[in-house]
């Protein structure tokens, strides 16, 4: 069986950690594919020696596979010097089992790339790609915040200490100026009032029987390292989250149309609000008949594919067209409690006509 080359020179690597090993084929007017393959470093020099080699032969066509992270500084400079890369998921250039080596392996992607073969990765340009890395950076601060939190509160559960039953923030600024006076004055019994904020609406006596446990000198230390990681965190968030925004200036008027879409308006740093006005009730439809996570993913995708027209046609976001009026379908009959049950599926409320008295 023979496969049409679409490529004529291109270039296929097998990327690891310390070594790089490439394959070029070239493919004449007669179909017939000569092949010059090399090993690399993958230092800085060897991949500058890379891009020499593929110079020498005229190749600026590149495939290889998203191992790890190494692909990430090969694809940078291979990127710097105008090489068009293609990056592929491994279980697209996996090969054949059997008498396998890391030349084999590099020959192989150069094949299947020849012949267009290889389905690429998205890779968005450079910029994006730094962003990307500093917003996924703040997300896994905001765990490690939640993890340190979920901490501080055992601290306090075995201690005692039920400042979640009367706060809704058990790190607030009255929770956290009881927890402060606590590890300041540990077993001493103290007023609670001065440190209560006034727009608290739980009674003074409630906070008062919530706090009076006693904390452990090794829960103590605990919890002043967990209160003082978590402060060390918020301060890393905040620069992190400044330096997102500047980089994300250029993007404004991107960023303004997307705003345009329930739910992104509220919090600039906001991902995705699936649960937010027009949306809901499709996400109620989904939840009923497939449960919460698929919901989820499902509304997830719509509004992605919704951002996606909205870049793309440079247009701010509507309903149109998917709110739209459907036909009922006149054919399918339904007795009284089962259309009542499918209202309730949808999110709807019944409640009883009110009969006006007489």
């Amino acid at each position: 069986m023979s496969f049409k080359i679409l490529k004529n020179n291109c270039c296929g690597l097998d990327v690891h950690k310390t070594w790089i090993f490439a394959c070029i084929g070239i493919t004449d007017s007669h179909s017939r594919t000569e092949y010059k393959q090399a090993r690399f470093s993958s230092f800085s020099k060897g991949l500058k020696e890379l891009c020499d080699w593929l110079a020498k032969y005229n190749c600026t066509d590149v495939c290889m596979e998203s191992t790890g992270k190494y692909w990430i500084p090969v694809f940078n400079i291979l990127e710097k010097n105008n090489i068009w890369i293609t990056l592929s998921h491994p279980k697209y250039t996996k090969p054949q089992k059997g008498n396998k080596t890391d030349r084999k392996d590099a020959k192989w992607i150069c094949d299947l790339y020849m012949c267009g073969m290889v389905k690429p990765s998205f890779i968005p340009p450079a910029d994006i790609r730094e962003l990307r890395v500093l917003v996924r950076y703040r997300y896994k601060l905001t765990c490690m915040v939640t993890g340190e939190k979920n901490r501080a509160q055992n601290c306090l559960t075995v201690s005692n200490l039920k400042p979640d039953d009367v706060f809704s923030d058990v790190f607030g600024k009255s929770s956290r100026s009881i927890t402060e006076q606590i590890l300041q004055h540990p077993g001493e019994n103290f007023d609670v009032a001065p440190f209560v904020d006034g727009r608290c609406k739980t009674p003074i006596e409630e906070i008062q029987a919530a706090v009076d446990g006693a904390i452990s000198t090794e829960q103590a230390v605990k919890l002043r390292q967990c209160l003082n990681h978590i402060d060390e965190l918020e301060i890393h968030k905040a620069e992190i989250e400044r330096e997102i925004f500047r980089l994300s200036d250029k993007y404004e008027e991107a960023l303004t149309l997307i705003r345009t879409v329930p739910g992104f308006d509220k919090n600039p740093m906001t991902a995705i609000q699936v649960l937010s006005e027009e949306i809901t009730n499709r996400y109620r439809r989904i939840k009923a008949r497939r449960g919460h996570k698929k919901a989820v993913i499902a509304i997830c995708r719509m509004l992605l594919t919704a951002i996606w027209h909205i870049l793309t046609d440079l247009k701010p976001y509507t309903s149109e067209g998917f709110l739209e009026q459907r036909p009922v379908n006149e054919s399918k009959v339904l007795t009284t409690s089962q259309a009542l049950n499918l209202l309730k599926q949808r999110g709807y409320t019944i409640k009883d006509d009110v009969v006006p008295a007489s």
